[in-house]
């Protein structure tokens, strides 16, 4: 996968994130996971932008690492979400496992990054 079908796939996860958190209940639990999902969903796509244009290896590196922990936690509050029975399985499983997929990559090729350094 290149960067440019990254920064898309990237995009699109931020994007269908969004919309599972507009339709979580407007529950405190809900509300509160909608928020948090929203923050770090964009900042998957965000940071992995950023880190695109990064002036150094290591501030690439950095970039990734922020990519990782926002994917990692995007997962996180999908499967509370599902774990507590606020969406279907159906609309928050993909999202769970593109959530696992970006972060498994962001992994790879930050252990890339830093082998080369």
């Amino acid at each position: 996968m290149n960067k440019q079908e990254l920064l898309e796939r990237t995009k699109k996860f931020a994007h269908d994130c969004v919309k599972i958190a507009i339709s979580l209940p407007k529950t405190k639990l809900g509300l509160h996971i909608h928020g948090q999902l929203i923050r770090c969903s964009t900042s998957v796509a965000a940071n992995y932008r950023a880190a695109n244009v990064a002036q150094s290896r290591a501030a690439f590196i950095a970039k990734l690492s922020i990519v990782i922990e926002e994917a990692d936690e995007s997962e996180f509050w999908l499967e509370f979400a599902k774990e507590e029975n606020l969406l279907s399985d159906d609309l928050l499983n993909p999202l769970i496992k593109e959530a696992h997929e970006l972060t498994s990559i962001f992994i790879i090729s930050r252990k890339t990054m830093q082998s080369k350094s």
